[in-house]
C-alpha cells in the first residue's frame, strides 16, 4: 500500500475512535458547625464539608473553595460560587456542597438565610451542563417546594439543569451521631463518591448510581427515619464523579 494511502487510512481510523476528555470538577464546599451564639450549634457539618473537599481533591482535575463556620457568610458563599464556577467548561462538573441548618427553600448561612433561588442564579451563570447541589441539612427536602415561592420561580426551578441531592425528606431531620466522623448522609455520600456507588465498575459514578447507593444505606443506618431525595432536571447518567 502506498504511503499516502496508509496515512489516509490511519486518519480515518483515528476519527472513528472516541476521545475521552476528563471532566474537571469545580467545587464550593460549605460547613457550619459553630453558628453565632450557642443555641444553633451542631457537631459535624464542618467535618462534612472538609470530607467532601478531601474526596474531590483526590481528583487531579479540580478547583475548589471551602468555607467553614464564620467564613460561610451569604456574600462569601455567593462570591465563591461566582468565581469558581466561572472557570468551568460545558462538559465539566460544578458542585455545591452544604452541611448545616436548613429551612424551607434554602440553607442557613452564618449570617442569615441563603435561599435556593440565589444559589441557582449563581449556578446558571456557568456554561457547564453538569450541575449539582448536595445538602446535608434537616428538612432539606423542602428546598424544592418552598411555599413562599411564586409559581414562576417554581417553574424556573423545575427547568433548571441542576441536580439536587438532599439528605432528608421535607419532614425529616438529618441525623448525626457523635461516634461518627460525618452525618449519615455525608458518610455514604463520600463512600459512594469514592467508588462504593460504581456498580458497573467503569470508574464513572452517575447520578442514578449515587442515589441508589446513598439512599439504600442511609435508610438502613437510620432504621427508616431518614430518606435522601434527588430532584431536578438531569439525566440518570449524568456524571457526578469520574476517576478515569
Amino acid at each position: 500500500m502506498a504511503w499516502h494511502k496508509k496515512i489516509i487510512l490511519l486518519i480515518a481510523v483515528t476519527l472513528l475512535i472516541p476521545i475521552y476528555t476528563e471532566a474537571k470538577v469545580y467545587l464550593v464546599s460549605v460547613g457550619i458547625t459553630d453558628y453565632p451564639g450557642t443555641n444553633m450549634d451542631l457537631t459535624l457539618p464542618a467535618k462534612d464539608a472538609q470530607t467532601i473537599t478531601w474526596i474531590y481533591s483526590k481528583n487531579v482535575k479540580m478547583q475548589y473553595c471551602q468555607l467553614l463556620n464564620k467564613e460561610a457568610t451569604k456574600d462569601k458563599i455567593i462570591a465563591a460560587m461566582n468565581k469558581v464556577y466561572s472557570m468551568a467548561g460545558p462538559n465539566d462538573i460544578i458542585v455545591f456542597f452544604y452541611s448545616g441548618h436548613g429551612y424551607p427553600g434554602g440553607f442557613c448561612a452564618y449570617d442569615g438565610d441563603l435561599n435556593y433561588k440565589a444559589i441557582r442564579s449563581s449556578m446558571s451563570k456557568s456554561k457547564c451542563k453538569n450541575k449539582m447541589i448536595f445538602a446535608d441539612a434537616c428538612f432539606s427536602g423542602k428546598i424544592r417546594t418552598n411555599s413562599s415561592s411564586s409559581q414562576s420561580e417554581l417553574s424556573d426551578a423545575k427547568k433548571a439543569n441542576v441536580m439536587l441531592f438532599l439528605s432528608s425528606r421535607s419532614d425529616e431531620t438529618s441525623i448525626e451521631r457523635r461516634d461518627m466522623d460525618n452525618g449519615f448522609f455525608t458518610t455514604y455520600l463520600q463512600k459512594g463518591l469514592r467508588g462504593g456507588a460504581d456498580t458497573n465498575k467503569d470508574r464513572i459514578i452517575t447520578a442514578k448510581e449515587l442515589f441508589n447507593y446513598v439512599h439504600t444505606n442511609v435508610v438502613k443506618i437510620s432504621n427508616g427515619k431518614q430518606h435522601p431525595v434527588m430532584w431536578g432536571k438531569f439525566s440518570d447518567n449524568m456524571p457526578v464523579m469520574s476517576w478515569k
